[in-house]
């Protein structure tokens, strides 16, 4: 007996693009800095601006916040020294104290390479995974990788990126004030 089988069509327009921000670009750094101080007085949250090279005063020209990936450093420091403090302590002076010349079974001295390198191990422990956890790395797709203006910004252009989902995002008013900014160019940027 033979068998049947149905075919299922395979759907290929899932219907419109989603739109997913606006993209505007700009040729130097001034209109970029000017650009992110009128984004950040508009009262946007999320939004992002990328050049080919870091920019000195960026941050506060966005209004970014202080990070607090140097506590969760400064954290995983002093468990890496309680933690390496303790482990000798308790393998030298309480589960298997062996005296050795008289000297003391808890000797802080001797302690201070492995207390320091454990130190040192967890603090760039939490720096790495801190910094990738925060930054909600790795992400390896964003719609504005699509967009072939976009490419420019590893060589000569700079962009202020608005999300859609930012709370504030309107269409038509988010288009109007990129227009005030005096851009080279305005993008849908859609998923």
């Amino acid at each position: 007996m033979a068998t049947q089988t149905i075919d299922t069509p395979i759907r290929t327009d899932e219907g419109p693009p989603e739109l997913a921000g606006y993209l505007a670009e700009f040729a130097d750094v001034d209109s970029v800095m000017s650009a992110a101080e009128v984004v950040r007085d508009a009262g946007f949250t999320r939004w992002d601006v990328h050049s080919p090279f870091p920019i000195h005063g960026i941050d506060e020209a966005m209004g970014i916040r202080p990070t607090i990936l140097p506590w969760l450093v400064l954290g995983g420091g002093l468990a890496g020294l309680g933690g390496a403090t303790l482990m000798q302590w308790w393998m030298n002076a309480y589960d298997y104290g062996y005296m050795i010349s008289g000297k003391p079974l808890f000797s802080l001295p001797a302690f201070i390479p492995v207390m320091f390198e454990c130190t040192v191990l967890l603090a760039a422990l939490t720096a790495v995974f801190g910094m990738l956890l925060l930054n909600k790395l790795p992400m390896l797709y964003n719609p504005l990788f699509k967009s072939d203006r976009f490419r420019r910004v590893t060589d000569d252009r700079f962009f202020v990126v608005i999300d859609a989902s930012d709370p504030k995002f309107d269409e038509i008013e988010t288009a109007s004030l990129l227009r005030t900014m005096d851009p080279i160019a305005i993008e849908k940027v859609e998923d």
